[in-house]
């Protein structure tokens, strides 16, 4: 199985980027976004200067529990810069959900409570609403983590969209708010 088909057999059609757009981000924008890929996994990231985002985080089920994830946050950690990432909210239907969130929780990443994110899917039409977690070896404010998601959603996410989906995302700004009121509380409080 290659690495997309391993992507696209563990992340819902709403997150994942077409296979087209992620091998232009790979070719084109590879001085920062990186593909780390193994028999077990596939790590695809983005690397600034200022911090590292995590776009997409796929570890074989044979291999869950025996480290393989933590090695490979431990190696961007190395880096002791911010890494920035996007999860789900818990669907207690969906039990990976909650393990994820309890992986990112035990790997000392914090939730950003006042960061809200919701993204219209180019292939379901539907918002989806995602959570940001992150983890800094100084201290980051959200409004920071706010900025370093918004410059990820420009260089990333939007990058050459109507050319791989006949039509734009919304911007950057329409996407990710700080909403200093948001109920959601801390989505790792309760893991």
């Amino acid at each position: 199985m290659n690495w997309y088909e391993k992507l696209s057999k563990y992340f819902p059609i709403e997150e994942l980027k077409s296979k087209e757009h992620i091998e232009a981000l790979l070719k084109e924008r590879g001085d920062i976004y990186h593909k780390d890929e193994g028999p077990h996994h596939v790590l695809m990231y983005v690397e600034t200067d200022d911090f590292i985002f995590v776009d997409y985080l796929f570890v074989s089920k044979e291999s869950r529990g025996q480290g393989l994830g933590k090695k490979l946050m431990d190696k961007l950690k190395e880096k002791q810069k911010p890494i920035i990432l996007e999860v789900e909210p818990v669907d207690y239907e969906d039990t990976d959900t909650e393990k994820r969130l309890r992986f990112y929780k035990r790997l000392g990443f914090a939730h950003a409570q006042s960061i809200g994110y919701r993204r219209r899917s180019l292939a379901t039409n539907e918002i989806n609403q995602m959570e940001i977690l992150y983890w800094s070896p100084t201290e980051e404010s959200e409004e920071s983590i706010l900025e370093s998601m918004k410059k990820t959603y420009e260089m990333i996410h939007t990058y050459k969209d109507k050319e791989w989906y006949g039509k734009s995302y919304l911007p950057a700004d329409d996407v990710l708010k700080l909403e200093k009121d948001r109920d959601e509380g801390d989505i790792l409080a309760d893991i």
